[in-house]
């Protein structure tokens, strides 16, 4: 029997590289890859189910599995994850020098549902003490004006959002001062360009997220990988074999990153940075499965109903194949 041909969607990581060179691989598949920008994935895997097998918005694919109308049922391969204190992004001539001073600000978003947005929102309340209604966003492109949210989604009426001027962007806004701030997994690129009227609102924002992981143990899950429902109902050892296929991947990355030897990225300090971080989060930092991601997924999932996006709560067990929540051992 001649393997399936499917095709498969990621992004281009150390974590992906194994598959993509064909290093790893996935049992009874014979793939053809393409890496691809996250906005690009989404888009086409929301708006038209176009691959086989994707990397998804965590945001995105939960609200179709509250909605009960999800195309992909997701494996618990975290390929996307970060700690979203760097993401927020202020004009240094407002004073919103703390997270409090956000309220009542004009924030720019790309999308409100985005996973990295979605658990923003939900540091600033928990950890800070501010709602998400207290901030005016607006919704627009960041460098090609308008941008449509990839779902649809149905928004409490105490939320204030607003879509930027046609043919306006967020970067333009935020050079101006027309916005306060930015909110996004992106820089905008003002700040890339070295702006020095717009810089981070935590100074420090590893100090700032180390904090908050030993207080919560928290590394926070913006995607996970999607297989078309069609063939995981027709191929019932096609998701474990993407598990295993995806964890192996890892793996690589993981002991070419510790070989210091010759560092394998294109970056000063890796030892030092590698040390602080496994003294941080111990050796397994970037782990897959459900089980040891349960009360990450399990806060995501409550900020994202308590945010609207998801017309009911969502458990973790709804979100991924059974044969991916459980692995046999020797």
């Amino acid at each position: 029997m001649s393997d399936l041909k499917l095709s498969l969607a990621m992004g281009n990581y150390d974590r992906t590289r194994a598959i993509y060179d064909g290093i790893v691989k996935i049992d009874g598949v014979d793939p053809t890859c393409m890496l691809l920008s996250p906005e690009e994935m989404f888009f086409r895997a929301f708006r038209h189910a176009a691959f086989d097998i994707s990397e998804l918005s965590l945001s995105s694919y939960s609200i179709s599995v509250a909605r009960g109308e999800p195309h992909y049922i997701a494996l618990p391969v975290f390929l996307s994850r970060a700690f979203r204190h760097t993401s927020m992004y202020v004009r240094k001539d407002r004073g919103i020098g703390s997270p409090a001073a956000l309220r009542g600000r004009k924030i720019g978003i790309a999308e409100y549902q985005l996973s990295a947005n979605v658990w923003f929102r939900g540091i600033l309340q928990d950890e800070y003490g501010v709602h998400p209604s207290e901030i005016n966003w607006v919704r627009g492109g960041m460098d090609t004006p308008g941008r449509p949210e990839k779902i649809r989604v149905d928004l409490p009426s105490d939320i204030k959002i607003v879509d930027a001027p046609d043919g306006d962007t967020l970067n333009a806004m935020l050079e101006r001062g027309d916005i306060d701030g930015f909110v996004g997994p992106r820089s905008p690129r003002c700040f890339d360009q070295g702006n020095l009227a717009i810089g981070r609102l935590f100074p420090d924002t590893i100090a700032e997220a180390e904090t908050y992981f030993r207080k919560t143990r928290i590394f926070p899950i913006m995607h996970v990988l999607g297989l078309r429902r069609s063939l995981a109902d027709a191929h019932p050892w096609l998701p474990g074999a993407l598990l295993k296929a995806f964890n192996r991947a890892k793996s690589i990355a993981e002991e070419a990153l510790m070989d210091t030897s010759a560092t394998k990225v294109t970056m000063p300090f890796v030892e030092d940075s590698l040390s602080r971080a496994r003294a941080l989060m111990g050796p397994n930092m970037w782990s897959y499965g459900l089980q040891p991601n349960r009360h990450v997924l399990d806060a995501f999932l409550r900020y994202h109903y308590d945010q609207g996006l998801s017309p009911r709560l969502v458990s973790a067990d709804e979100l991924f194949h059974q044969a991916t929540t459980e692995a046999y051992s020797l």
